[in-house]
């Protein structure tokens, strides 16, 4: 889980993109993308072939 002190000195906007750059580095987004809705196994095979030829 993605956590974010916030500094006394520290504006919230500044805080927030770090909590967002933390957040998207940890993959978070991506995975409660890909676990959103049902994904046949005929998608995963397909899925995971296109990111290996991008690797």
């Amino acid at each position: 889980m993605a956590q974010v002190t916030v500094n006394q000195d520290e504006s919230i906007e500044a805080a927030l993109r770090r909590f967002k750059r933390r957040v998207s580095k940890a993959g978070i987004f991506s995975d409660l993308k890909r676990t959103r809705h049902y994904e046949t196994p005929a998608e995963k095979r397909k899925r995971k072939a296109s990111s290996r030829r991008r690797r």
